[in-house]
């Protein structure tokens, strides 16, 4: 079986009833990589497939939602993003200055603004759910496949969490 969207095309299901697609996408100058799976395609509507095209569409301000999101954390000295931050201060070391793309004085403005949005995951199964409809996973380098933001969005674009990869 298969569903057909006008942005996905023709998406086929495997043998265990599943769906994936997966493209790259450019944002400014890197490169993202969007894969859109679900278990079963019977549990994707239309409705999330036009969704998921949407976030798609609009990922330069997904990527800043994100990122407000992730700001908004760090005044918590408990958070997950102001931990990320210490840990990658206390692994990098003076490298650290190295992989800032903007240096205003203020280190955790500074690393957030620096991280690298490497994949956006898309669960089209979970639209209108609780869980998770949307991953966006942040490095700050993308070589630290283990160091990693994970910014998790509801269907309605809005931020649902930030954790890391831990």
């Amino acid at each position: 079986m298969a569903i057909e969207h006008d942005f996905f095309g023709l998406l086929e299901s495997g043998p265990d009833g599943s769906i994936f697609w997966s493209e790259t996408v450019e944002l400014g100058d890197q490169s993202v990589t969007i894969d859109l799976t679900a278990p079963d395609q019977n549990d994707v509507s239309m409705a999330a497939l036009d969704v998921a095209a949407a976030m798609i569409n609009a990922l330069d301000g997904i990527d800043a939602l994100a990122r407000e999101a992730m700001l908004s954390e760090v005044d918590d000295r408990a958070s997950e993003v102001t931990e990320f931050i210490l840990q990658q201060q206390d692994q990098l070391g003076e490298q650290l200055q190295e992989l800032l793309v903007d240096h205003s004085g203020d280190i955790d403005v500074d690393v957030i603004r620096s991280l690298q949005l490497m994949s956006m995951t898309i669960l089209a199964d979970e639209h209108g759910r609780s869980d998770p409809f949307a991953v966006l996973e942040y490095a700050l380098d993308p070589d630290a496949t283990d160091d990693v933001l994970l910014v998790n969005l509801t269907s309605d674009a809005q931020v649902q969490s930030v954790t890391s990869a831990d």
